[in-house]
């Protein structure tokens, strides 16, 4: 187990990969402002495996077992392929901010993973919290209204839910790998991954090219590219390999209020009163569910 004061790197690399991640909500709304969801999605990942390419073959630390073949596809499948669906299809239909919000959820469904997996106990308050969460965003959805940043958001918010699931597969299956694997050398195949799974689209008709340059439009994609499917990812899947998944994940729980805060800066994005009261229940279900999650721990078979 990392003693206390070496794992002090360990959260300032969480904290800025919540932060970036928070602001990824933000900047493909902006990127889907000018360019099809579609492009946007395999832009990033063409542009982070750009980057990879000069590099990969540096990345040590890698000691292939058998049989990790099927364990490197279901991460891949889960993140980024399916992840990035149904975070495409959310923010065309919710805002940032309550998308921002469904993410807080990800550290519980991490916990539940980890004990039907890998047979961790589940506490009763684990369960509760879950439930509150689980309350708190069906609160979240139902009090949302359309809009024009939001025509249709509680099948944005449910969609970003699945995009959740999709994350705790991508995160029990890395805390697997990264026993063998070195961090960054899997966030490239997660990279490369991504864009031989959405390479096809380009070539889909209902795919719309667009007829000029957005100038933020495209900054968002290189953005994205680079400092979060790079960097967020980079430094989250460093901080997976040294600590517990669980302990990871809690750290979850800054995205919303940084991208809620970010939407309200950027994108002039607003809650209701409502839905601020359905956000601090979410909120409170995690900090609940949190507290008693020692048996999680367990989980870091270094």
């Amino acid at each position: 187990m990392v003693n206390a004061i070496k794992k002090y790197p360990i959260y300032a690399a969480l904290l800025a990969a919540m932060l970036l991640w928070a602001s990824s909500f933000i900047a493909m709304k902006l990127a889907f402002s000018g360019y099809d969801p579609r492009l946007v999605i395999f832009g990033r990942m063409a542009v982070a495996t750009v980057c990879f390419l000069p590099i990969v073959g540096r990345l040590k630390g890698n000691r292939y077992r058998k049989g990790d073949i099927k364990y490197i596809l279901f991460m891949a499948l889960c993140e980024p392929c399916l992840y990035f669906i149904f975070e495409a299809k959310a923010l065309e239909n919710t805002t940032a901010s309550q998308a921002g919000m469904i993410t807080a959820m990800l550290p519980l469904m991490v916990a539940l993973s980890a004990g039907l997996l890998l047979k961790e106990r589940i506490s009763r308050r684990t369960v509760f919290g879950f439930a509150l969460a689980i309350a708190g965003a069906v609160w979240l959805s139902a009090g949302a209204r359309p809009s024009e940043q939001a025509p249709h958001p509680a099948l944005g918010n449910f969609l970003e839910f699945l995009a959740m699931a999709c994350a705790t597969g991508y995160t029990i299956s890395l805390k697997y790998l990264t026993e063998r694997y070195n961090p960054f050398f899997l966030t490239a195949l997660m990279a490369f991954a991504g864009s031989i799974f959405f390479l096809p689209v380009l070539f889909m008709p209902s795919t719309v090219f667009p007829v000029r340059l957005h100038p933020v439009a495209t900054l968002c994609i290189v953005y994205l590219g680079v400092f979060v499917t790079i960097g967020a990812f980079g430094l989250y899947n460093l901080a997976v390999s040294k600590i517990p998944a669980n302990q990871a994940t809690a750290f979850v729980n800054l995205i919303p209020v940084g991208t809620v805060l970010l939407g309200w800066l950027i994108l002039n994005e607003t809650l209701t009163p409502m839905q601020l009261l359905a956000s601090a229940l979410v909120i409170g279900g995690v900090v609940i569910s949190q507290d008693k999650i020692p048996q999680a721990q367990q989980s870091d078979r270094r």
